[in-house]
């Protein structure tokens, strides 16, 4: 089995893009997808296209650095309250566009936290150039109470393990396949395997082959691939255990519901 833990179907580039990229990802052997919301607005959107196809799961949030609705964590709370709704996010901190203050961020982040633990549904969380932040309030809000999975892992073996001792899984990406990605890989090389997810972040990052095109979901493939070199072990075994650990860490995502 494979699973595609972390895609936006509806940010492809075309409208009818969704569909098609979901039939290419299931002729390609891929089985399951959490299509992730980086704005509430798209809720009813995004459940809508999980109601039509059972093996596509979504999640309830606001993207670090949307300017949209910013719910308070009751009413972000309320919202994910929908069987389809397996998660709360992509929330977190991204801190890539320059110095200045990003308290409002920290503060975004606290209330999805809250709103997980009012939900009782894991974090997708989004760290980008905050690493230390990010541990910091994961640890505070009492995170590890509700669990998650760092989206888009590319931090060094240190915070790996911080993120690993609070329970969190760790998803990579096609960053992973990238020229330039030989720190991240050689960190991956000691992760343990019952603790990572593989992802597309379609449709960014697009994994080598494929550099410079929309990503794909069934391109997820090429980062199991990568990461079964890198732990010395078979595409099927890596493509198994991180399916197991899909559902250990989304427990509202049955594989029976998939279909």
């Amino acid at each position: 089995m494979i699973i595609d833990s972390h895609c936006h179907f509806h940010l492809l580039e075309r409208p009818e893009s969704a569909d098609n990229a979901l039939a290419e990802a299931r002729a390609a052997g891929v089985d399951a997808f959490l299509n992730v919301a980086v704005g509430v607005e798209e809720r009813d959107r995004l459940i809508a296209f999980s109601e039509r196809h059972d093996d596509v799961f979504t999640s309830v949030g606001v993207h670090p650095c949307g300017d949209g609705e910013d719910p308070e964590a009751d009413a972000l709370a309320a919202m994910a309250d929908h069987p389809r709704v397996v998660a709360i996010g992509e929330t977190g901190l991204d801190y890539g566009d320059a110095a200045g203050d990003y308290g409002w961020q920290r503060d975004r982040f606290r209330r999805h936290i809250e709103a997980a633990r009012q939900s009782q549904r894991p974090i997708i969380v989004h760290s980008r150039m905050a690493p230390d932040d990010t541990l910091a309030i994961l640890r505070e809000s009492r995170a590890d109470e509700v669990g998650g999975v760092i989206h888009c892992f590319v931090e060094d073996a240190t915070i790996a393990r911080g993120m690993l001792d609070l329970g969190f899984y760790l998803s990579l990406s096609g960053i992973l396949t990238f020229r330039r990605a030989e720190a991240l890989r050689e960190t991956v090389r000691g992760l343990p395997m019952n603790r990572l997810l593989v992802e597309t972040d379609s449709p960014y990052l697009a994994p080598v082959p494929h550099r410079g095109e929309e990503n794909r979901p069934g391109w997820v493939r090429e980062v199991i691939d990568c990461l079964a070199d890198l732990q010395g072990l078979s595409a099927d075994a890596v493509a198994e255990q991180t399916a197991e650990n899909f559902y250990a860490c989304f427990p509202r995502a049955t594989p029976s519901a998939a279909g």
